[in-house]
């Protein structure tokens, strides 16, 4: 047996620290994609919550029947909308929603039919959240992709098979008689 020389154990010193640093950055980048799964999960349950609360009051008669048809179709679309349409459709739900709900009178007149103040109290938790989990969503993106950027996680392909990270952009700014209302 050759004898060990001092090289040769701070070389598989180096070894063990180069494998110890890529395993920790491996971890890490699969903890993020583990927060992008939670927080999509979150922001979908969101966003199905104030189309949920949108269609509900849609068809409880309370609004008009014009405003009721854009409101039902809109939180409809975005219920049933395909992966690909899903940021359109909830744009579009947040224009129909600052449409119907652009006036303040609007909303004192949902306020005023009984349970009128539990829906309208829904429907401003409902688009207060919506902008919160897509923050938290995109933020946990963007620390995700800064990480897959290193030459590091390339080289030694430390995502392994995981698909890029994207970010959900849509139209999340709430109508502005329900926004004073979340202040």
């Amino acid at each position: 047996m050759p004898p060990v020389t001092p090289t040769l154990i701070w070389i598989l010193v180096v070894l063990v620290a180069i494998g110890l640093y890529l395993s920790w950055t491996a971890g890490r980048l699969d903890r993020l994609h583990a927060r992008i799964d939670a927080a999509r999960a979150a922001l979908d349950a969101q966003l199905l919550r104030r189309a949920s609360v949108a269609q509900e009051l849609a068809t409880s008669g309370v609004l008009d029947p014009a405003a009721s048809i854009v409101l039902y179709e809109a939180a409809h679309a975005a219920r049933q909308a395909e992966e690909e349409q899903r940021e359109v459709a909830e744009s579009d739900l947040s224009q129909a929603l600052r449409a119907v709900f652009a006036d303040a009178r609007q909303v004192e007149v949902v306020r005023a039919v009984p349970g009128g103040e539990a829906a309208t109290r829904e429907l401003t938790e409902a688009v207060r959240r919506v902008p919160m989990a897509r923050r938290f969503h995109n933020d946990a993106v963007g620390a995700a992709r800064r990480l897959r950027e290193h030459r590091k996680v390339r080289w030694f392909r430390l995502a392994g098979h995981a698909p890029f990270p994207m970010a959900f952009e849509m139209d999340d700014e709430p109508p502005a008689a329900l926004a004073d209302r979340t202040a």
